[in-house]
């Protein structure tokens, strides 16, 4: 094993039996062991566990290693997924590989089978998250890189980004401000990759460009029936981004019902799914944006005193170009040296 936390392995099967032999196998290795009857349980635990792969039957009542494997892949698609059967079909093999299965086992199978692919897929795993890390530390060391960093030197944008390493490392809410297109959702990204979250999640979401009910879903999460459409239940961003970071931009656009949603997840550190009743608990630093003038818009009555009180703990206003002309040079030389690399 290449990590010092065990491996945690979800198995999801109808039966009984299956379940404790392979709990007991695994478990044996070292392997942090969840088990789930049926294809439901395991989507629902999907939603509470962070497994680092998932072992499941296909052919199961109701829900299938079929839709267990998508609703896997929907949660996080570097997730490995081996798929069992008893009934093995070359177009199901096909099908299930398809659609993003790590491996598919014919049962019966031998215990140095499971096992050698279960180290296979957890070592994968652990290789994803590493390489995403270092990804994000050369990132950290490199800002104004071809990876999207804050580009420019001048005095005006030096300032600002002096601000945002002091900011970065704290867990305050940041209110980031200016007009469209000066760059608000890179020092986003720079205040996240500076931070002490920066191992985990940075997520992104344009309130400006959904429809109030489409927003609230993507926020909070759905369950299965809530509205039309929802198929099955769906994490919200809040969720999704736990431990990490979620960037909220132009967040003036937010409609007044939605404003009261957003200001009691961040009173009470929880959210409630649409359709749902019970509140799931939050870890999530909150950076949000706007082009608005927002204590303008309180004036007028279209945005919530209490929210901007809320998201204005620390407020960075974001330069435009004309206010930093003596950074288009780097910024020029910066846009031909990433499309260069794109070629």
């Amino acid at each position: 094993m290449t990590s010092s936390r065990a491996p945690k392995v979800l198995i999801v099967d109808d039966e009984m039996g299956i379940l404790d032999t392979l709990r007991i196998l695994l478990s044996g290795e070292g392997y942090d062991v969840v088990t789930a009857v049926g294809g439901q349980a395991g989507i629902d635990a999907l939603q509470f566990e962070s497994p680092d792969v998932v072992l499941s039957d296909i052919r199961m009542p109701g829900k299938t290693g079929l839709d267990v494997l998508a609703a896997a892949k929907e949660a996080n698609p570097e997730l490995p997924v081996v798929l069992m059967t008893a009934q093995a079909s070359l177009q199901t093999a096909v099908k299930a590989v398809n659609e993003g299965a790590y491996y598919y086992l014919h049962k019966p199978f031998s215990n140095d089978e499971v096992l050698a692919i279960c180290r296979r897929a957890s070592e994968a795993r652990q290789l994803t998250r590493e390489n995403t890390a270092l990804r994000r530390e050369i990132e950290k060391r490199t800002p104004g890189s071809s990876s999207g960093g804050p580009v420019g030197s001048s005095v005006t944008f030096r300032s600002v980004l002096e601000l945002a390493q002091t900011v970065a490392p704290t867990e305050s809410t940041v209110l980031l401000s200016g007009e469209s297109g000066v760059g608000k959702e890179v020092l986003a990204r720079y205040l996240h990759t500076h931070s002490n979250r920066s191992k985990d999640l940075f997520l992104s979401v344009n309130c400006g460009a959904l429809s109030e009910n489409l927003l609230e879903s993507e926020l909070f999460g759905h369950v299965k029936g809530s509205f039309t459409g929802a198929v099955r239940d769906k994490e919200g961003l809040f969720k999704a981004a736990s431990g990490g970071t979620l960037f909220l931009d132009e967040v003036g656009e937010m409609s007044p019902a939605t404003q009261v949603k957003l200001l009691r997840a961040l009173q009470e550190r929880e959210v409630i799914p649409v359709g749902a009743t019970s509140p799931i608990s939050i870890d999530v630093r909150i950076i949000a944006a706007t082009n608005r003038d927002l204590e303008e818009e309180i004036r007028k009555g279209g945005f919530r005193s209490d929210l901007y009180y809320r998201l204005n703990v620390i407020q960075m206003e974001v330069p435009s170009l004309r206010d930093r002309k003596e950074d288009i040079p780097s910024l020029v030389h910066h846009f031909l040296r990433t499309m260069a690399e794109r070629v």
